[in-house]
């Protein structure tokens, strides 16, 4: 008697603790991977990097054929003539540095088109999971695409504030 009255109160312990947590999972990717103008948006993305990488491409051969002729004629240039072409190698090894960084550098053209075209629909998403959480009364969603990262948290339950206070500050 008694164990079946202890099974009955861990089966209501359980359910009542499994209806107390209020969160959700999903998976952006999984998402994302399902919406018709992100595959567009990241197609477009992809031309503007392949474009991007063939004229990178072209200025490094470029400076590869420069180089190989200074290689050849080095010897028979004066000080003067091989300081010149040293300095447009220079020059022109800066241009491509320069031109990697301006398309492909932190904030370079890849990152403005990526906001561009891509975060639109990212806010969309993540739209459509503040009002999931809203209606179902979710504290957390979790996204599972890329490790557990908090996408949504109920603000009520941010402490941050007390933290503070805690430490005397604020």
């Amino acid at each position: 008697m008694k164990k079946i009255i202890l099974s009955t109160l861990i089966v209501f312990g359980m359910a009542f603790a499994a209806s107390a947590q209020r969160y959700a999972v999903i998976d952006t990717k999984y998402i994302l991977d399902r919406v018709p103008e992100y595959k567009d948006a990241q197609k477009k993305l992809d031309q503007f990097s392949e474009q991007w990488q063939r004229e990178i491409d072209a200025k490094q051969s470029e400076l590869d054929q420069m180089y190989r002729n200074y290689e050849a004629e080095q010897v028979m240039l004066s000080e003067e003539l091989k300081k010149k072409r040293e300095d447009e190698l220079f020059n022109k090894e800066k241009e491509v540095r320069d031109l990697q960084k301006k398309r492909f550098g932190f904030e370079g053209d890849l990152f403005k088109k990526r906001q561009e075209l891509i975060k639109p629909i990212q806010d969309k998403v993540y739209t459509a999971v503040q009002k999931l959480a809203a209606n179902r009364q979710y504290d957390f969603v979790l996204d599972k695409s890329e490790g557990i990262t908090i996408i949504f948290a109920d603000p009520k339950l941010d402490k941050s504030d007390d933290v503070l206070r805690e430490m005397g500050m604020k």
